[in-house]
């Protein structure tokens, strides 16, 4: 989006940035830029509508996908220029929040948490494509505590309410300015969020509620499937702290290069070198596949580079069956011949017309005989 306003270089932010970072900085600009702190500053009011504006938009999900793929025109069509002002923040109460922070601390009880998703990598051969199989896989994950069940404490034991911050989860600290009092909530350090603290810890998971275990699977390997293509396993990730939901677990399938073959999506390519006989005579000969070996039609007159298409012999393809067998056909030319074989071959270029400057003495025409003795007779 060159030549236009980027929202995340305005609040000094990344792209990948979390909705409370984005407002973390939203919140530090707008207590440095208000037009009540710099009166009759015109640069600084601008500033500051510029940060409401790219605020607004960041900080909707849906606006801030539409800005990462289209600008300014996903979010506002392009055209008319958005009219951000001080009505944003609604009423005196929420500047007032905007500097201060607001009357009392916030009581929300902390949620359970969703389990982190875990990747593992699995290598396969062409062979387990085309036939299927199973593998066995071993990763560490968090699994809910079999002692405590996932509470963190002892058991027999329950939980308090936190007597740093009565339950909340956050404390507030404040620091007396030029402007006034300014107050900030922070996660309390006591019970670090949880609005509740454990006397006796489990001593399986001290406190935790989640015990980090290597576990074994058994996983079928998809026939045919692309090598990079990930499969996704529902609840087989971390479990979640405060008793959320599992997380999933991502196998990443790598499919192991083959010595023999060369793969094309579901087509296999491979090549057969044959003699010049069977390539001139035609003849039938059997190629390895993956599965087994089979046999070949060699058609007479058959020419080097030649590709040989065998329907359903590649890997299998869950759109169409299976896919072919694709072989190139090399021609070997003998480089260490005996008598016998070289005096046919000359035969057959006799045959074809053509001459050869070693040709033996006995083995030239009557005609090549007496042409080679005038031209002695001459010199």
């Amino acid at each position: 989006m060159p030549g236009e306003v980027d929202y995340y270089e305005t609040l000094g932010v990344s792209r990948d940035s979390t909705q409370e970072e984005i407002k973390r900085a939203y919140r530090r600009l707008a207590r440095q830029y208000h037009p009540d702190v710099n009166p009759g500053d015109k640069q600084a009011e601008e500033k500051f509508k510029a940060i409401n504006e790219a605020y607004e938009v960041l900080s909707d999900p849906e606006k801030r996908r539409a800005y990462d793929l289209f600008g300014r025109a996903g979010v506002r069509g392009g055209t008319a220029e958005p009219d951000f002002g001080f009505a944003d923040f609604g009423n005196i109460g929420d500047l007032f929040d905007l500097f201060f922070g607001s009357g009392a601390a916030r009581t929300e009880t902390p949620r359970a948490q969703r389990g982190n998703d875990l990747r593992v990598d699995v290598e396969v051969t062409l062979e387990e494509l085309a036939a299927g199989a199973t593998k066995t896989i071993q990763y560490a994950r968090f699994q809910t505590c079999s002692r405590c069940e996932g509470t963190g404490a002892e058991p027999g034991e329950t939980s308090s309410t936190c007597t740093t911050c009565r339950g909340s989860g956050r404390v507030r600290h404040t620091q007396h300015t030029l402007l006034g009092t300014i107050s900030t909530v922070v996660t309390c350090p006591n019970c670090h969020g949880e609005g509740r603290v454990i006397s006796r810890p489990c001593a399986q998971c001290r406190g935790e509620g989640r015990v980090r275990n290597m576990v074994e699977r058994s996983i079928r390997v998809p026939l045919g499937i692309e090598d990079g293509a990930v499969v996704q396993f529902l609840g087989e990730g971390d479990s979640g702290p405060r008793g959320g939901e599992s997380g999933d677990l991502y196998v990443m399938f790598h499919v192991r290069p083959h010595e023999r073959f060369e793969r094309e999506g579901a087509n296999l390519r491979t090549k057969m070198t044959i003699s010049f006989a069977q390539a001139a005579l035609g003849a039938t000969v059997k190629v390895r596949g993956l599965e087994e070996e089979i046999a070949v039609d060699i058609q007479p007159g058959t020419q080097p580079g030649t590709v040989i298409r065998l329907p359903g012999k590649g890997l299998p393809n869950r759109r169409d069956g299976k896919g072919d067998l694709l072989v190139v056909v090399n021609i070997q030319v003998p480089t260490h011949l005996n008598e016998v074989q070289r005096g046919l071959l000359r035969q057959f270029a006799a045959a074809c017309g053509e001459r050869f400057t070693d040709v033996p003495e006995e083995e030239k025409s009557f005609f090549e005989k007496f042409i080679s003795g005038l031209k002695g007779e001459r010199s």
